[in-house]
């Protein structure tokens, strides 16, 4: 792992625990990156039917990558369009459980449409608790973000699969973009029927692209109207013959962007996601026990069996200031400091952190 970390610059100058902030650049990317513009400032146009090309190769990786077909994988710049571009298509009003402080671009665009939306707090019976409300509640959606952005509550996957099986027409959306490139996930045997993420967190894909995956049956569930030449494939007389996953590609991909989707997905994949999973397991678990023996985190995160690898401590401007001082970068959010780690991180590093916080 010490070689691979050495992709990483930004590693040899700070401590960084910030990847659900932003994942980080590292030297083989750059490198694809600048040959990538190199071939465009002396090919021109030249390019494009290889930029053909390197879309449909980040389709295809993306469905291997997370177990869904090419043909069901939408490719966007981030979650949020995706999403509003799914919502313009689900018609009538629907009863929709959200949870509370959820990430606002999965809340905001169900409320924007005048949905009746629900709302359900997060705490250590967090399953349980969703399982009540659908069925007391008439529920048809639920939406929700598989890893929550404030304190790293991770939903069950085991739970979503056993949910959809309980009530087979509820509609499951899922922000997946705190989760995915964390551990091993496959899309078609999760239960869930939309699975959105922006890639430029646990992916490191960089800015201004993401994806958004569909189980088979639904296109059946939506009527969505976006479209446009790429949509079509360039083909003038394929204007009513668009797929539902083309819908929301209505026009030019960018092969900057998505190639370095793609390009990263196979650095992911080189260096082995049982071995990522590994590590930001290991990783999240002494984090946990070490904040969990200061006090540090909130019932929700102690008394739940499994977690993600991120972390919300109570903490000021002072505290922020002081990890700052000690380069080790983070961020503010809701009334805390927000600490997260991904497989480039070290158990030195959380020994760090530790330290800065006895010290006060």
């Amino acid at each position: 792992m010490q070689k691979i970390i050495k992709q990483f610059p930004v590693l040899s100058q700070y401590t960084y625990v910030n990847t659900a902030a932003s994942g980080l650049l590292y030297d083989d990317l750059l490198d694809w990156r600048q040959e990538h513009d190199l071939d465009f400032l002396i090919g021109g146009s030249k390019m494009k039917m290889k930029s053909l090309q390197l879309i449909s190769e980040t389709r295809n990786t993306i469905g291997k990558f997370f177990g869904c077909k090419a043909d069901n994988v939408a490719l966007v710049p981030n979650f949020s369009i995706g999403l509003n571009l799914l919502l313009e298509g689900l018609g009538g009003k629907r009863n929709v459980l959200l949870l509370e402080g959820d990430f606002p671009s999965v809340n905001w665009p169900f409320e924007s449409r005048g949905h009746a939306t629900h709302y359900l707090k997060v705490t250590e019976s967090l399953e349980e608790n969703i399982y009540d409300r659908i069925k007391s509640d008439n529920i048809n959606v639920l939406a929700l973000s598989l890893v929550q952005w404030l304190n790293g509550v991770k939903v069950d996957l085991d739970f979503l699969g056993k949910l959809k099986k309980h009530f087979p027409d509820l509609l499951i959306i899922a922000d997946g973009t705190q989760f995915l490139g964390t551990e091993i996930f496959n899309f078609e045997g999760s239960g869930i029927d939309v699975l959105g993420a922006s890639s430029y967190k646990w992916l490191l894909g960089g800015y201004g692209n993401g994806f958004m995956l569909f189980a088979d049956d639904t296109p059946g569930k939506f009527s969505c109207r976006s479209t446009g030449f790429n949509a079509a494939d360039g083909d003038m007389e394929g204007r009513d013959k668009v797929s539902f996953a083309k819908q929301f590609e209505p026009g030019h991909l960018d092969t900057f962007n998505f190639g370095s989707l793609n390009h990263s997905l196979g650095f992911l994949s080189n260096i082995g996601m049982d071995a990522i999973t590994g590590q930001v397991k290991r990783l999240s678990i002494k984090a946990k026990g070490e904040l969990e023996n200061l006090g540090l985190l909130e019932a929700s995160v102690v008394k739940r069996k499994g977690h993600s690898s991120i972390f919300n401590i109570p903490g000021d401007k002072d505290l922020y200031a002081k990890f700052m001082e000690q380069d080790v970068v983070c961020s503010q959010r809701g009334n805390g400091i927000r600490l997260s780690f991904h497989f480039y991180n070290t158990e030195n590093e959380i020994d760090k952190i530790i330290g800065i916080l006895k010290r006060g």
